[in-house]
């Protein structure tokens, strides 16, 4: 446990963690901003110890150039070779957002984390995001009669049609392993009184789809749209204008359900997460609680901190340790941080 007043450096003790695992922060998208004022350059590393024999040295430099990871003091090319090394699951009061915000704080939700799971779906991703860019530059120039070949749409079409294909089933497949988890745990948090399922949300009814039946829509989709997307110079359909909905009984927990509500389905996701990765990796994750104990009212903390079972090494901040309940969580190893330093808690 991490004890201190705010602003003193604790969230972003956190977030060198989560950084560590993922190469990027929960806070900001823009990595410059975590380099410190008057610096060229941050650093941060760490060493990942499983059943006390293998030991994985991770190491992260943000410079004004970019990123560069290394495994083990050797440089990765690609960042999705260095990501899924070290597991995290965060907990913090930004999480309410996946369940009230925009559509893209969702997406960016389930590409990370499903990212940490399969290292396949973070190349998929990038190879997506690869040619969406490549297909809206060509229709700005389309647009603008700067080009006029639409071989060339059609075959930049096909490519983006395949790796859509493959993003929206990969995310499906994902979204059914997470429902098995989170419809339980849900179900044990309102004790029964809610019954909480995730739904894939985009442009056509993905029940029972196969890939090559998703591709093909994609592709009859581009046909239909590509005098549309010429007009408007950009890419009108695929898994980055996507979403998911929580349903509470039936109901959009964004729209209809109270703040309440909302709070248990932020907790059943993050916590069905937890559940996945363990079951995709073999491992349970780091859980990083981020001043999220004050937030939540008392049953929803007990549910949380008595689901953290033996093993699981977790990190928690928090300004009193008068939020926690002594009987949830027994000698904790208590950390004050005060102006950025970390002391031990004498005893």
């Amino acid at each position: 446990m991490f004890l201190g007043e705010n602003a003193q450096g604790k969230t972003n003790l956190l977030e060198a963690m989560y950084f560590l695992a993922l190469t990027r922060s929960h806070r900001t998208s823009n990595d410059k901003d975590l380099i410190k004022w008057g610096s060229d350059f941050a650093r941060i590393s760490g060493t990942v110890i499983k059943d006390n024999s293998s030991h994985l040295k991770l190491d992260l430099v943000i410079s004004k150039s970019g990123k560069k990871a290394k495994l083990n003091n050797l440089e990765q090319r690609k960042l999705s070779t260095y990501i899924g090394n070290l597991n995290v699951v965060l907990f913090s009061p930004e999480d309410l957002s996946i369940v009230k915000g925009n559509p893209g704080i969702r997406r960016k939700f389930i590409d990370m984390e499903f990212g940490q799971m399969s290292p396949q779906y973070l190349k998929t991703m990038s190879q997506f995001r690869s040619v969406l860019k490549q297909r809206n530059a060509y229709l700005k120039k389309l647009q603008h009669h700067q080009a006029k070949d639409l071989i060339y749409l059609d075959v930049l079409s096909d490519q983006f049609a395949a790796y859509c294909a493959e993003v929206v089933f990969s995310r499906l497949q994902f979204l059914q392993k997470l429902q098995g988890y989170i419809e339980k745990i849900h179900a044990n948090i309102t004790e029964d009184h809610e019954k909480l399922e995730i739904t894939y949300s985009t442009f056509f009814n993905t029940d029972g789809k196969t890939l090559e039946n998703i591709y093909d829509v994609f592709k009859d989709t581009f046909k239909k749209n590509y005098q549309r997307e010429i007009q408007r110079g950009v890419t009108l359909a695929g898994p980055h204008r996507d979403d998911i909905k929580f349903l509470v009984n039936g109901k959009n927990a964004q729209d209809f359900g109270s703040q309440g509500q909302q709070r248990s389905v932020a907790l059943s996701l993050k916590l069905a997460e937890v559940e996945l990765m363990k079951d995709q990796v073999g491992d349970y994750p780091i859980l990083l609680l981020d001043d999220v104990l004050s937030e939540l009212d008392h049953k929803r903390q007990t549910h949380l901190l008595s689901s953290i079972k033996q093993g699981i090494q977790t990190f928690i901040t928090t300004t009193s340790i008068d939020d926690v309940d002594p009987d949830l969580v027994k000698n904790p190893n208590i950390l004050n941080i005060n102006n950025g330093k970390v002391q031990q808690e004498e005893i």
